[in-house]
């Protein structure tokens, strides 16, 4: 892929990133279903996660994945701090809960918790990319 082909991915990559998040503080303050406003956040996590690893030619199909190479690649080098992949380890986990495996919802509190993690989180791959 050529330069300006990453560059261009990885901006549509952090456009998603900040979609994904307005569109949770849309329903949180719309006070919607905490479950939504989890999922949001958790994929606005995701997004600028792909695209970090964009930037290093590394991207995985699955979630896991880049997870894994999120923590492999950013946090055990030092270039980003452990409680970003503590909070998006948690933002997978409660994602995966709500979604799959669950009927107990999430609290608004909890979801509020996820959404200001995923804010953090964007705001720290934003400063690392610039």
């Amino acid at each position: 892929m050529k330069d300006d082909e990453i560059a261009t991915l990885i901006k549509y990559r952090i456009e998603q990133a900040q979609t994904a998040l307005n569109d949770a503080k849309f329903l949180l303050d719309g006070n919607r279903s905490p479950q939504s406003i989890v999922n949001r956040a958790y994929y606005a996590m995701f997004y600028a996660a792909l695209a970090l690893l964009q930037r290093i030619g590394k991207v995985p199909s699955k979630h896991t994945g880049v997870i894994s190479l999120f923590d492999t690649e950013f946090v055990l080098k030092g270039a980003l701090n452990k409680e970003l992949s503590k909070s998006f380890h948690k933002a997978f986990e409660l994602r995966q809960v709500s979604d799959y495996k669950t009927f107990k919802p999430i609290s608004k509190e909890k979801a509020e918790e996820t959404l200001n993690n995923a804010v953090y989180f964007v705001e720290a791959v934003l400063k690392y990319l610039s």
